[in-house]
This record gives structure tokens, C-alpha cells and sequence, in this order.
């Protein structure tokens, strides 16, 4: 995988600042050519979908959570689903043009963008897009130079959570997972994956001003080196790395994990369990993510992908999966379709301050992606390097 990025980013090595021109992404690189769909025709009676776990519901699960028979009933249109485990993995399998769909976290978005696995989305043909929050359209991950390539699924902050029973005093910064003398040396946790090197260099970006970090995706070799090293250091407090949710949800309960990243359905469903935790957004903010739903340059079925794209974020699917998984939903008619009439509430759907903190994740690439044209910044691959010998 990590040969596969360096690959992939090869594509972005060389430029100047961002939107230079038409069809260019930062540093004026230009995209692949590939048209998007012109016209929607009948669908062709299947979609192949790579998805992360929650997001395709059939019954299967729960006979209670299922928004993709309706979906086949209305369309004709059979899902053949596959949940991956991680971004790399869904570009690797994004890859073998087996699969029309993907729900890409913003780590991945750029690669297959760049790397020309994804075709530009006609929006005119996504009855339900116009609903989506404005916040969430055409934004760094999801499009380039005002051209989109996805529809946005959701979003969610990486927050901080914390035992009440035995971390104390409560936090309220992200010091409390960074500290060399933690008590809680062995009981910290984190998220695995290259990407959480963004969380260190967002609270470098607070307390070391002097390193003049404007973006947490955008690390010259000195702004990278202090975010590696600190996860270095970090290292040695860590009991475990996470990437299954459903796993953190049972460290926390045990006890064996007593602070670290989470999300807001991790926290939710520790609660539920009678887990005695709390999750929070430190005073530095966040990082976070907004998943797409992107369509396959060579998709076999581009009929029923864009009705696949169109029917997740309809309000009844859109507040449906949202629920389930535990984010804020793409569609603002989504919030009076939650079973839970608080739930855009505790999800900050529509609140753009609180999210206004969260830097959602962006596949860094050697472009800086805070414009300067002056140094070259560390690219995904370089991340995914680093994040090995990090975890040692």
C-alpha cells in the first residue's frame, strides 16, 4: 500500500499555488481528463459499492436498520456491497475497476481524484444534492477548481474521550494524550492510521507557533518533523492504536483504554454500555471527516451508481445512516427525518462554528495545501512511512 501511495502521488509532484486553472488542483497540477456523466439513462440493474462498515444497510445487520431495499425495489438496481476496513484499502480496491461507488474519507479523496480512478460528478443529475449543506460543497476533498467529484455523505470530529471514573482532572486540550509524564502512561489510545499525524500537528499548530503550521495536511520537512516526533514520544504512552470502533467501544468499557481519539458514536455507544466516559472538542480544535460518494472513472454501472448517490443522501436514507453510524448528516432535510429528535443536535448538523474548529481530513500531497509555493511539503506516501516507524 505504501508503494501504491507513492505511485499515486508521483502524479503531484510538481506546481505552483492552488487553482491556477481550469481542471488544475494545488499546485496547478492538472487532473486526468474524464468527462462526467452526461445524461442519467435506466439503471443497469446492479452497483458495485465499496463502503465503510454502517453505511450500506440491508436488513442483514439489524432487521430494523435497512435503507437498501427500498432502494432496489425503486430502482431495479441490486447492491453488491464490500466494507473496507481503511482509505488505502479503498483505493487499492477502487483500482481493480471492479467497483462503480466508493464512500472515500477526504485521506483518499485526492488519491483517486489525481490518480484518475474517479470520474467529475454531474450534480444536475443528483436530484437530492441541492439539499446538501452548504458548508460540506466543494470544498478542498471533494472537488477541484469548483468541479465536484462526489457527493457529500456526512461528517464527524475526531474528539478527545476520557474515563470520568478515572481521569481527573477532566481535560480540556489535547495535552492530556501528548504528555510524557501522563499517569495514564498505557492506557492512552489512538487512532491508527497515518493520517492521525495531522492530530499532532494541529496541536503543534495551537502551542508552537514558532513552527507556523497553517494547515495540518500541508508539513514542510520541519513542520513534519515535529509532528513525528511528538508521535514518537507519544508512542510510549500508547496501550493501543484503534481503527475498529466497535473494539475502542470495549477498551473503554474495560477500562484497558482510559483517554484518547474517538468519535461521537464511539462515545454513544459506551454510554449505552454504561461505560462511564465522556468525549469532548478540545480547546485546539479537531480533526475530523466528510466522506463522498464517488463515482469510478470506468464504472460498469454509472446508471445505478448515480441513483445509488442520489437515494443515500435522500432525507429518509440521508438521517437513516446517519443515525446508525453516528454523524452529522449531508442533507439538511435529514434532521426532521431522525428517529431521535435531538440527534442533528448532538451531531452539530447545522452548526458551522463548532465545525468551523475541525479540519477535515485531506490527503497531503507534495503541494502545499495552504498555497506556498516556496518549500515542498511531505506527500501521503512520506506520511505512510513515517507512520511505520512511528508505531515501531
Amino acid at each position: 500500500m505504501a508503494a501504491l501511495a507513492v505511485g499515486v502521488l508521483a502524479l503531484a509532484g510538481c506546481g505552483g499555488s492552488s487553482g491556477d486553472s481550469k481542471g488544475s488542483g494545488p499546485g496547478g497540477l492538472t487532473v486526468p481528463k474524464i468527462d462526467k456523466l452526461a445524461a442519467l439513462g435506466a439503471g443497469e440493474g446492479e452497483v458495485n459499492i465499496i463502503s465503510w462498515a454502517g453505511y450500506v444497510e440491508d436488513g442483514s445487520t439489524d432487521k430494523t436498520v435497512d435503507w437498501v431495499s427500498d432502494f432496489t425495489k425503486e430502482t431495479g438496481c441490486k447492491v453488491n456491497n464490500k466494507v473496507a476496513a481503511t482509505s488505502d484499502e479503498m483505493v487499492t480496491l477502487m483500482k481493480t475497476g471492479e467497483y462503480d461507488v466508493v464512500s472515500a474519507s477526504g485521506d483518499a479523496s485526492l488519491r483517486l481524484i489525481y490518480g484518475g480512478d474517479v470520474a467529475p460528478v454531474n450534480t444536475d443529475l443528483i436530484a437530492n444534492y441541492k439539499d446538501v449543506f452548504d458548508g460540506l460543497k466543494n470544498k478542498q476533498w471533494n472537488s477541484v477548481d469548483g468541479v465536484a467529484y462526489g457527493i457529500p455523505h456526512g461528517r464527524g470530529a475526531n474528539l478527545l474521550m476520557y474515563r470520568t471514573d478515572t481521569v481527573n482532572p477532566a481535560p480540556t486540550s489535547w495535552s492530556a494524550v501528548f504528555d510524557p509524564n501522563s499517569p495514564y502512561k498505557g492506557k492512552v489510545t489512538a487512532y491508527d492510521s497515518p493520517i492521525y499525524i495531522a492530530d499532532a500537528a494541529l496541536y503543534l499548530m495551537k502551542t508552537k507557533p514558532e513552527l507556523n503550521i497553517k494547515n495540518p495536511y500541508a508539513l514542510d520537512d520541519t513542520q513534519f518533523k515535529a509532528a513525528t516526533d511528538l508521535l514518537t514520544q507519544q508512542n510510549a504512552l500508547i496501550g493501543e492504536y484503534w481503527s475498529d470502533y466497535t473494539k475502542e467501544v470495549q477498551a473503554f468499557k474495560a477500562g484497558n483504554s482510559v483517554l484518547g481519539t474517538t468519535w461521537q458514536i464511539i462515545a454513544n455507544l459506551a454510554e449505552a454500555d454504561k461505560a462511564p466516559v465522556k468525549a469532548i472538542l478540545p480547546t485546539e480544535g479537531a480533526t475530523g471527516w466528510s466522506d463522498t460518494w464517488m463515482i469510478a472513472a470506468k464504472a460498469k454501472h454509472p446508471n445505478c451508481g448515480y441513483l445509488w448517490m442520489n437515494h443515500i443522501i435522500s432525507p429518509k436514507a440521508n438521517a437513516a445512516v446517519a443515525e446508525w453510524f453516528g454523524e452529522a448528516p449531508a442533507n439538511k432535510l435529514a434532521c426532521q427525518q431522525t428517529a431521535d429528535k435531538s440527534f442533528c443536535t448532538t451531531f452539530h448538523a447545522d452548526d458551522e462554528a463548532y465545525f468551523s474548529n475541525v479540519w477535515y481530513w485531506t490527503t497531503p500531497i507534495a503541494q502545499c495545501l495552504d498555497g506556498r509555493t516556496d518549500v515542498t511539503c511531505k506527500d501521503y506516501s512520506a506520511w505512510t512511512q513515517a507512520w511505520t516507524t512511528i508505531k515501531g
